[in-house]
């Protein structure tokens, strides 16, 4: 414990403060509106760099799930310069495919006088259209481009509330950096679209589709919301899927794809008199456009306990939920409090009740934030009992730990720990680039200021264990819980799996 400690202040003794950050941070807001963060840490002759877009899943369209996550895939696509060996001649022949699907669709989405005939006709035409496409695609360029320059951990992903681009490179490539990334940003292609869909598809099946705890956690989502976006599939619903269109996904890219809807940080060995320029050239040419008007679905408050049951030939597992409110609570430290109580490792409370000392459960966790932090979230708990032990077991056990938060005070060597380790824990992430730039660009985007990082520190060493209590008592109530279970049941004889689609 005293060595995590002292490595952890060492590593990172200038990230104690705002003033010391300040030295080397440089913030620009371009005349586009794009937001450009630059920290300067000359270590090593290499940056970071994290693009932040602030839509993720909760904006996809209605009827159009997993369309945010669909077009994070295109972005690695290429641009109009960029994975082409003639755009101009591929623009014309990747309109006659959307103008192709269209009508296959169409045809398609018949409920009645579906013409068979018909629909294999469209069909071919499509296919043949992507195949006229797909002569002028260069396959995997914007990647190749990148790592044959040095680039390292190229990836990105798809969350509820916003959507990542990241990878390290060398800093004599900081301007290859920006023309690439300010291209895919301001001009993308959406080529072999339909190809990426299917894979986006396989993904769901893999990820959701043939995993029970998938399958759970996506029903108990759509059961905790009635009401707001954070009850819909974040991959996706298969139907909608395996029916969403390039068109679609160019409309998305030009309402939420705007720079100012987006803050890019850059960490590492560059320096803001030089990069400044560089980047304010790439980025600042991106088109302007406006803002996206704010999500105004409100959740209703939950009143009556839900649950979820799913029988399945599988091992049981439990979980359930608590809504709480959005990260912008003046209480949103006392939840992380919360959740370093109860699971944080070995020395948490649920784990040392019910895998230690009551041996019913093989793991057992809680946290905050599912499935996202924008809006109001859940409080959430997972458990998965040990053999000969019930999920009733594990809710039984997680009810009299939050009945213990209720009536009794945390010790004042919990709350200490907390603190403790909050603040060790984040000032370790901020050592790397990538850790860095990644909390920089959150941040600034969340609050309109990467400063209140620090600020955020200082608000969980105000947290008191009358905090923890009170909060306890407002949000974990049974009228606001949502569970859900796996429970053990055979497989019946000759039972088949789910169909195909589209």
């Amino acid at each position: 414990m005293v060595l995590a400690l002292v490595v952890g202040w060492g590593v990172s003794a200038r990230a104690q403060d705002i003033a010391s950050f300040e030295k080397h941070i440089t913030v620009k807001v371009l005349p586009n509106g794009l937001t450009l963060i630059l920290y300067e840490r000359p270590e090593a002759p290499v940056f970071s760099y994290y693009t932040l877009v602030n839509a993720g899943s909760v904006d996809d369209p209605q009827g159009a799930s997993g369309l945010a996550h669909m077009f994070e895939h295109i972005a690695f696509k290429g641009t109009d310069t960029i994975g082409t060996t003639n755009y101009a001649a591929e623009k014309i022949a990747l309109a006659k495919v959307e103008a192709a699907y269209a009508a296959y669709d169409a045809e398609f989405r018949k409920r009645i006088g579906r013409d068979t005939a018909r629909l294999a006709s469209l069909k071919k035409a499509f296919e043949d259209a992507q195949e006229a496409a797909q002569q002028y695609v260069i396959p995997n360029q914007f990647a190749e481009l990148a790592e044959k320059n040095g680039a390292v951990g190229l990836n990105a992903s798809t969350g509820e509330d916003s959507t990542q681009y990241f990878w390290s490179m060398p800093s004599n490539r900081l301007e290859l950096w920006a023309y690439t990334e300010s291209s895919r940003i301001g001009h993308p292609v959406a080529r072999e679209f339909y190809k990426e869909r299917d894979v986006v598809q396989e993904e769901r099946r893999m990820r959701i589709d043939s995993d029970p705890e998938g399958r759970l956690e996506e029903q108990f989502l759509a059961t905790a919301f009635v009401a707001h976006h954070y009850g819909t599939s974040g991959v996706g619903w298969e139907s909608e899927i395996s029916q969403v269109t390039a068109t679609e996904a160019d409309a998305f890219h030009k309402k939420y794809y705007v720079p100012a809807n987006i803050v890019i940080a850059v960490v590492g060995d560059v320096k803001a008199s030089e990069a400044m320029p560089i980047l304010t050239k790439y980025f600042g040419a991106i088109p302007a456009g406006p803002k996206p008007e704010p999500m105004t679905t409100v959740e209703p408050t939950q009143l009556t306990e839900k649950s979820v049951v799913s029988h399945e030939a599988n091992q049981p597992f439990y979980m359930e939920g608590y809504h709480r409110p959005d990260y912008r609570d003046p209480d949103d430290s006392v939840y992380d409090a919360i959740t370093d109580v109860l699971s944080n490792g070995r020395t948490g409370r649920l784990y040392r009740s019910l895998v230690r000392d009551q041996r019913i459960a093989q793991t057992v966790s809680a946290g905050t934030g599912e499935p996202g932090v924008k809006f109001p979230n859940l409080f959430y708990f997972t458990g998965r009992p040990l053999p000969g032990h019930t999920n009733d077991e594990i809710a039984a056990g997680i009810h009299k730990e939050l009945e213990r938060l209720k009536t009794e005070d945390i010790t004042d060597e919990e709350l200490a720990a907390f603190k403790t380790r909050n603040r060790v824990d984040t000032l370790r992430g901020l050592a790397d680039n990538e850790g860095l730039a990644n909390q920089l660009a959150e941040y600034q985007t969340l609050f309109g200021d990467w400063r209140q990082l620090f600020r955020e520190l200082d608000q969980a060493d105000k947290v008191t264990k009358a905090d923890i209590r009170r909060v306890a008592e407002k949000i974990f109530v049974a009228g606001n819980r949502t569970s859900a279970r796996i429970e053990f049941t055979p497989p019946a004889a000759g039972a088949k799996g789910n169909g195909g689609a589209q």
